[in-house]
């Protein structure tokens, strides 16, 4: 019997991305010092905005993921809004990202580019 999964999007830049993809599509890269929490969304139009307007001006490149989680991983947290009723997201602690990519179903998979494409 398989168990219920929730489909969510993480925007990324491309330094992200090659790590993403270094893990054969298979797990988030830990959180950087200074990036205590790790922030997949609801929607795809919320991780397009990111990727578009905040990555491409950061970093010159914006990626969109979609992925599938075991619900029963994210019944531990709760949906946040940041900002509008549009911008919903998770938050997952920069400790909990291990047993997170543990609760990932399948590849993550890229849906959407922006910027300059990163060469592969």
């Amino acid at each position: 019997m398989s168990q219920a999964t929730v489909t969510l999007w993480r925007p990324v830049g491309p330094q992200e991305l090659q790590l993403i993809k270094a893990s054969g599509m298979r797990e988030f890269p830990p959180r950087l010092p200074d990036q205590p929490i790790f922030y997949p969304v609801l929607t795809e139009a919320y991780a397009t905005q990111i990727a578009r307007d905040w990555n491409v001006p950061a970093s010159g490149s914006g990626f969109v993921t979609r992925f599938d989680v075991l619900k029963s991983f994210l019944d531990r947290y709760k949906v946040e809004h940041a900002g509008s009723r549009a911008h919903l997201e998770y938050w997952i602690p920069a400790e909990d990202l291990a047993d997170f990519n543990k609760a990932i179903v399948g590849k993550i998979e890229l849906t959407a580019s922006f910027g300059k494409l990163a060469a592969d």
